[in-house]
């Protein structure tokens, strides 16, 4: 029976396109200083068309940490230290606009009327995710949250999921992963969660499932998931 939900944050809870292709324009706007070129240059480098404002299927910065990001950013701008860059990638993701992937208080709520633990575990800097999750309205509705930087790693290793279960205290077969993104599938198997994916991301249903256990429309759909499985 599963007894808590895990859930991914961006692709997931929040619409991954409609938040993170407003951060990454402005991010690379203020990165290239007026230059458009630069700009282009500096999206190529993580997988963002700035003309299109469209990130590739391969994108670092879909699954990826902010670490990365800089990481594939940092040899062409080398007027910043990466711990800068870092520090300007994490402002721009606060300050990024949330388009929640359904209306999550309500749906939040049921879960915990079902008696649900429930956490987040995100490849972005806890910082940011919780000013997402306060700004949505929900943080208090989750009783564990992570990023990448919270001393878990991060996915696709199964450290952050490990230490939720941990935190509720449950097994790690009680607990279902909800993700966007392979990453989110590999790290939940390699958990022993059940894997749920969502199609809120920028993944396809093809790409996810052979992965996943089931593949749903968005979070919305998971009472009736949940209903299945207890039948």
């Amino acid at each position: 029976m599963i007894k808590a939900l895990l859930f991914d944050k961006d692709g997931t809870l929040f619409d991954f396109a409609a938040t993170w292709e407003a951060w990454a324009n402005s991010f690379l706007t203020r990165l290239g200083k007026g230059d458009a070129d630069r700009s282009a240059l500096l999206g190529q480098k993580i997988g963002f068309d700035v003309r299109t404002q469209t990130f590739s299927a391969d994108s670092i910065a879909i699954a990826g940490t902010p670490g990365e990001i800089v990481e594939a950013l940092a040899p062409q701008v080398s007027d910043m230290t990466k711990a800068d860059l870092l520090q300007l990638l994490n402002y721009e993701a606060e300050n990024a606009p949330q388009a929640e992937a359904v209306p999550l208080i309500a749906l939040l709520e049921e879960f915990k009327a079902r008696g649900l633990a429930l956490g987040v575990a995100t490849n972005d800097a806890e910082g940011p995710a919780r000013a997402h999750l306060g700004e949505a309205g929900v943080t208090g509705h989750f009783d564990f949250i992570a990023g990448f930087d919270s001393g878990y790693g991060a996915k696709p290793t199964s450290g952050q999921l490990l230490a939720f279960a941990k935190a509720v205290g449950l097994a790690p077969s009680e607990v279902a992963m909800i993700g966007d993104s392979l990453h989110d599938m590999v790290a939940g198997r390699a958990a022993g969660m059940a894997c749920v994916a969502v199609l809120t991301g920028m993944a396809t249903r093809q790409d996810l499932e052979a992965a996943a256990d089931v593949v749903l429309p968005d979070i919305g759909h998971l009472p009736a998931w949940l209903d299945s499985r207890s039948q």
